[in-house]
């Protein structure tokens, strides 16, 4: 996936870059609005600051959605109510304030483009050439459990595993690091959406389909007050977190 950094602040731009260049992605970084215009190159994703050196971040988004349909991401430290509402109004489709993980960017990254129908993100994985009984390079393997993203398929044992669209999402996200604990409202917010309103019981709902479909609860433990996480029955200990 290819992403245009608009980004005048090279200490925020370089370990961005480095960071997202992990994951898998290309990023093209411009440090003025009048480059970011400029770009001859066609992104699947804009990440754009407001506070540029030639002119306002805001102006650039403009620009941008006068012309074209590309998914946009404001990063900056304005978090004021205003900036956000006026930033969304003219068009970007989400708002990460300063500072800001990597992790939490993709997942917004995440978000964003499957709500716009842009490219999906696929996360690179190093791996061998498959044996003949082995996955596929792109599949992610958690002990007996095979994820394929690709494929959207999951294998647990050698046995195909069905799941609907969104508890496939539901465990593609947990599985995108392991073993930590990811908030309610993380998931909430990348596998269904942001401006969701439903019930968040439906969160719950989904973990114990995944939980019944996977075997074994074990699969997916509760950090209490928090949120879950994905770990593999066996190797680590399922301990409920307090508060």
């Amino acid at each position: 996936m290819r992403l245009l950094l608009i980004e005048d602040d090279d200490r925020i731009a370089g370990p961005l870059t480095e960071g997202l260049g992990r994951y898998g992605f290309t990023v093209d970084h411009v440090r003025t609005g009048t480059a970011g215009l400029a770009n001859t190159t066609t992104p699947d994703l804009v990440l754009l600051d407001l506070g540029l050196p030639d002119m306002d971040g805001l102006d650039v988004c403009r620009s941008l959605r006068a012309r074209s349909a590309v998914p946009i991401i404001m990063i900056t430290a304005r978090g004021e109510e205003a900036d956000r509402i006026v930033g969304l109004e003219l068009g970007a489709d989400d708002y990460l304030a300063k500072p800001f993980g990597v992790r939490e960017l993709i997942a917004r990254i995440r978000a964003v483009t499957r709500r716009s129908g842009a490219p999906a993100y696929l996360p690179t994985e190093p791996a061998q050439s498959p044996g003949p009984h082995q996955p596929a390079p792109e599949a992610q393997v958690l002990g007996p459990l095979v994820l394929s993203r690709r494929t959207r398929e999951v294998h647990l044992d050698g046995r195909h595993v069905a799941l609907t669209p969104r508890e496939f999402d539901l465990l593609a996200f947990l599985a995108d690091d392991p073993g930590t604990v990811c908030s309610r409202q993380q998931i909430m917010d990348t596998v269904w959406d942001p401006h969701f309103f439903g019930p968040t019981k439906t969160l719950d709902a989904h973990v114990a389909a995944l939980r019944r479909k996977l075997g074994d609860p074990g699969w997916i433990t509760t950090a209490r007050g928090v949120g879950f996480r994905l770990t593999v029955p066996g190797e680590h200990p399922a301990v409920e977190a307090t508060g």
